[in-house]
Formats: structure tokens, sequence, C-alpha cells
């Protein structure tokens, strides 16, 4: 298993040197940690789909240090240069149409004519990204449809053997992947949400994101973005949702008051904080699943805010697995 190593500035200068060598580096962002490849070396992105054991028809995020540097690398418009002011550095990735002699691996758009970019809002993410020079595609640091990381170990338990190096940056401040906007329309379209919620680009920009009615049908057209398979962010453990009560070999997540009768040691946000519960939503449903039970269920959580990305990971980890 590749050992973990803390964040200094030699260790940042060797992950740089790694990645242009075409080696694969787990480095911390604000949402999750990531697995990262240069984004323009086809060998070295082809190394990111074969670690996690990830579809290629599932496309990758290159991230970038700059908003500038992000929207150059695509066709922006009004509504991305909009989002890119308010929301980058930070949480938010956007899709922009990809230019025809872009240099970024036609790998990590998984055959659209999409492309996905952002500027993560951690410090030393950027600090990396700008010892590179070069945008870094990172996906989740987990094997494919797996729980994601907010914690270096989590990469280690799962990607140890796949890395060649593991930054430790600690706890991700937020634990959810970033919010998805397609830019590429007349007007902005929500393919996965995440921390910054509608309500947020509402407010800041005056946008009314709107969400699609339908999953995307990866049969009928390529997906543009990633999280958007049914299957997703799953334990190892069955997933229950909105539960009440707490069966026979199953570990009770709560949110808030738990249920009369209920005893739990987990709890996403006692004080029903929905930050909270969605910092610790991936730490929780890896310390239950080390437990080896049968199933985790999970308390309700509200569809408001932050609610709306929450349930989102937990409708993806309940649901029926892709095959091995």
């Amino acid at each position: 298993m590749m050992s973990i190593t803390a964040i200094t500035d030699a260790s940042l200068t060797e992950a740089a040197a790694c990645l242009k060598k075409g080696g694969l580096v787990a480095f911390p962002t604000e949402t999750v940690y990531g697995l990262g490849a240069i984004a323009t070396d086809d060998s070295a992105v082809v190394k990111i789909f074969a670690a996690k054991n990830r579809p290629q028809f599932n496309p990758l995020i290159s991230h970038f240090a700059d908003k500038d540097s992000a929207l150059k690398a695509g066709r922006p418009n009004k509504i991305a240069e909009k989002l890119a002011v308010h929301f980058w550095p930070g949480p938010l990735t956007l899709i922009l149409e990809r230019p025809a002699d872009s240099p970024i691996s036609l790998l990590a758009s998984a055959g659209s004519d999409s492309l996905a970019v952002r500027v993560p809002g951690h410090a030393d993410a950027l600090r990396l990204l700008g010892r590179v020079g070069l945008p870094v595609v990172a996906p989740s640091a987990n094997r494919s449809g797996r729980i994601s990381p907010s914690e270096a170990r989590h990469v280690a338990d799962g990607l140890g053997d796949k890395c060649d190096i593991i930054l430790d940056g600690g706890r991700c401040q937020r634990g959810l992947e970033s919010t998805v906007i397609d830019c590429r329309g007349n007007s902005p379209l929500l393919l996965r949400p995440g921390p910054i919620t509608l309500e947020q680009i509402y407010t800041e920009t005056d946008l009314d994101v709107a969400a699609p009615a339908n999953p995307p049908d990866r049969n009928t057209a390529p997906l543009v973005a990633p999280g958007q398979l049914a299957s997703h962010y799953a334990p190892s453990a069955r997933v229950r949702l909105n539960a009440a009560d707490i069966r026979e070999d199953e570990i009770f997540v709560g949110f808030g008051a738990l249920p009369k009768g209920v005893i739990s040691e987990f709890n996403l946000s006692p004080d029903g904080d929905l930050h909270e519960a969605a910092a610790r939503l991936f730490a929780l449903m890896h310390l239950a699943d080390k437990r080896g039970v049968k199933s985790i269920a999970f308390a309700p959580v509200p569809m408001s805010g932050l609610g709306l990305a929450i349930n989102d990971r937990l409708a993806r980890a309940a649901a029926p697995r892709m095959p091995e």
C-alpha cells in the first residue's frame, strides 16, 4: 500500500514532477480527494480509468489553477463567465463546448463534444496545480462506483496500490463532489447537485438553473459529466433510505434527533445541520461499512438546499449495483 505523505513545499514539488512524468497523484480538494493525472497526456488519462476500473463512457473533470485558464480551455459564454466569477475557486464544475483543437485528451470527454472544467477552492490543490502548469483530470480517488474518499486514509484503503503519491491534506471541508452545471445552452442546466446549491446560484447571479426531468441515457447520447450513473458512491453493505427503525445486522445513521427506540453512534448531524451532514456523509459511510454489516440504514434528510445533493448521493448508493 502506498504511504501517505504530508503536504509540504517539497512534497508538492515531488507530486508535480510525478504528474508531469505521467504518474498518478491523489490529492485533497475542498470536495473529496481526487486521483490526478495530466489531462493532456492520453497515457496518463488511461491509467486513471484502469486504476479506478472506471467505464470509459464516464467523463472526467479537468482542474485548473485559475479561472481564465479554465474558461479558455472550452468555449465559454456569458452564463459560464458569470458562474465562474461568482463561484471559482470553489466546488462548481462547468460544462463547456469542446474546441476542435483542444489539447485535453479526448478520453476525458468520453466521446462527447463537451469539456468539464473546474478551479478547486483548496489552497494546497491550487498550489499543486500551479506547480504543474497544466490541467489535471482528478476524479474521486476510489474504485469506480464505491464510496468517495473524504480523508487520505480512505484513498489508501481503496486505491493505495494504484497511486504513486497520496498527499494528505486532512478531512475535506465540503465532503461532496462539486455541483455540475451545463452552460452550453441558452439557460444553465443542473447535471449533478453538490455543495453550491440552486438557491445560492440564483441569489448570487439571478440565473435560474433547471434540473433535467429524467437521467441521461448513455445509449442514446454520451454522458457529458461524471456522477450521472444510477449506481454510484456505494458501500459494500446495502443501503436503506428514509429509515425510521433499525433492523438485524444493520447500522442506523441518523440525522437530527433519532427515532424513538433507536440507539446509534452514527449521526450525520445531531443538530440537523445540512452542511455538517454533507461533510460527514462519506466518512460515516466508510466507518459503518467497516463494521461488516449487511445493511446501512439512513434516516430521512430534507430535500431543501444542500439536502438535494446529499439525497442524490444516498439514492445512487442505494441503487442496484453495477456489475463488477
